[in-house]
């Protein structure tokens, strides 16, 4: 027995004289329901392997252009060594070779000569040939004490004539298990699989490639809706995280409500553009409103124009005491100015009070202190947005369902428009836009509710509030609760989960945090 004879395993490949139509066909119906990239190559590797009786194999898959190209090791396999190393490219040992060094082509190696002229290659025996360098092989044979000897290596063309991988296979056995030479028959058979294989493989690179134009393109759109408001910065990138983080909290439910619910591959990329597509509508809306910061902002600080009419009203009262009671009303109207989460009733009969005062103008007129206008403004209850703004703001998700229904969408994003569209739907159907109600609801739009609404509370931009602390946003959410605004059973998820526990430590401020256990907040 020779030294090679030793590594000869049980699982060592049987040689397949040829390849058969039968046969061909049925690696053309396993290499079409193969839909994992790295999977394929694996399938791949392996056929070629059985194909020809190889003992080991490798498959390289070209990246980058021109002279940034690389050729990365993506599976290996050594049967008599017991390896079968897959996404090999996503670790540091298997380091990938350039196809050019210093501007010249790289053909001293066989892999990379074969992806740059596009020729299979043979090679009798690794140690004998000097045509290419085989010291790294060496290194790794002196290691493991092992032995190679024949190789062979197909190039895989795409249907532009490009090549897009490699198929390097080692030490061929014939079927009573010795080493040989790969023949002229085994390199036909296998280019004649490979062509298979790499129309099959250039259709998933196509396929990623468009899907990672749409990742693109869709967090660009994304990107520019935050950027477009410094008060809403950020939401567009945070509800895609939340949104997951609820939703495998769901996934994992294996007892209670969501026992049923389950994400596949298809279902997990469907709720993740529409969770960074559930804003696209704010495009169409104003900036003016969109960027409000106070009450009376609009092209311009409207609070400016106030100060001025308290400094005129100042100037020509005598009395002190008038003169401390203008100043009190004016840091009163600046306070609520700046809106917040409520404001009371008393406070809004105040600033009528103070808008029914006059001022003299240029002219000596006497003037409302307050504009009409002015006065239903700082009147608004929440945040800084009167009615007719919030409508306007509102408005985006209509033009959000619009534009999502208008995309031609493959059958596995249908739901993307239902599921981004459906954020400001309540339980009760008193919701929009459509009024949906909880059962006509699918439950990723119901955490798509409840991501939206704890984003915007605890966000830490907000220019009309401090940072909300968990303890009081989780109060909001429980009368939200008890309202019929949002869903019960995914807020009850959202908190038994510890769901927020990992949002929070990422995404607020450490004096955000102040709530250990919310079992309060369900009760």
């Amino acid at each position: 027995m020779t030294m090679t004879d030793m590594f000869v395993a049980e699982e060592t490949p049987k040689f397949q004289s040829n390849w058969d139509l039968s046969r061909s066909g049925d690696l053309l119906v396993r290499l079409s329901k193969e839909h994992n990239l790295t999977d394929l190559m694996h399938l791949i590797l392996t056929e070629a392997r059985l194909l020809t009786g190889a003992e080991g194999g490798t498959f390289y898959r070209i990246s980058g252009e021109d002279e940034q190209a690389l050729l990365n090791f993506e599976v290996i396999q050594n049967a008599a060594l017991g390896i079968d190393v897959i996404d090999a490219s996503k670790t540091e040992k298997w380091v990938p070779i350039p196809l050019y060094r210093e501007g010249q082509p790289n053909k001293a190696n066989v892999a990379t000569f074969v992806a740059l002229t596009k020729e299979p290659v043979i090679i009798d025996d690794a140690y004998e040939t000097s045509s290419f360098d085989f010291s790294g092989t060496r290194v790794f044979d002196e290691s493991h004490r092992y032995r190679s000897k024949s190789i062979m290596a197909i190039p895989l063309l795409n249907h532009d004539n490009n090549v897009i991988g490699v198929l390097q296979l080692l030490n061929a056995r014939n079927p009573a298990g010795h080493l040989e030479s790969f023949s002229t028959e085994s390199r036909d058979t296998v280019a004649a699989m490979a062509k298979f294989a790499a129309i099959t493989l250039d259709n998933h690179l196509l396929v990623d490639s468009h899907k990672n134009l749409l990742d693109a393109f869709i967090k660009a759109l994304a990107q520019i809706i935050d950027v477009r408001s410094p008060h809403t910065s950020a939401h567009c990138q945070r509800i895609p995280v939340l949104t997951e983080l609820i939703a495998k909290a769901a996934c994992d439910d294996k007892d209670g409500y969501f026992k049923d619910f389950d994400l596949d591959e298809d279902g997990w990329y469907e709720l993740s553009v529409a969770a960074w597509m559930h804003d696209c509508g704010k495009l169409a809306t104003s900036e003016n409103v969109l960027n409000k910061g106070t009450k009376l902002e609009r092209l311009h600080d409207g609070m400016e124009s106030v100060r001025t009419r308290f400094a005129a009203l100042c100037h020509f009262s005598s009395n002190e005491q008038e003169k401390a009671q203008h100043r009190d009303d004016l840091l009163f109207l600046e306070k609520v100015n700046k809106g917040g989460e409520f404001m009371s009733e008393e406070d809004k009969a105040r600033v009528s009070a103070i808008g029914q005062q006059t001022w003299p103008d240029a002219f000596g007129e006497q003037q409302p202190l307050l504009t009409e206008q002015e006065i239903y403004n700082l009147c608004v209850t929440r945040g800084t947005i009167n009615d007719e703004e919030r409508a306007h703001i509102n408005r985006h998700i209509d033009i959000t369902i619009e534009v999502l229904e208008s995309l031609p969408f493959p059958p596995k994003l249908k739901r993307v428009p239902e599921y981004a569209g459906g954020h400001h739907e309540r339980m009760d159907g008193k919701g929009y836009p459509r009024g949906l109600t909880r059962e006509q609801m699918s439950i990723p739009a119901r955490i798509m509710g409840i991501a939206d609404i704890f984003e915007a509370l605890t966000a830490k931009e907000r220019p009309y509030k401090p940072p909300m602390p968990l303890s009081q946003a989780f109060s909001i959410l429980k009368k939200m609760v008890k309202d019929q605004h949002v869903d019960p059973d995914v807020f009850e998820l959202f908190l038994k989960s510890g769901v927020w526990k990992s949002y929070a430590q990422e995404h607020m401020l450490p004096a955000q945090i102040d709530v250990n256990d919310p079992s309060e907040f369900l009760k």
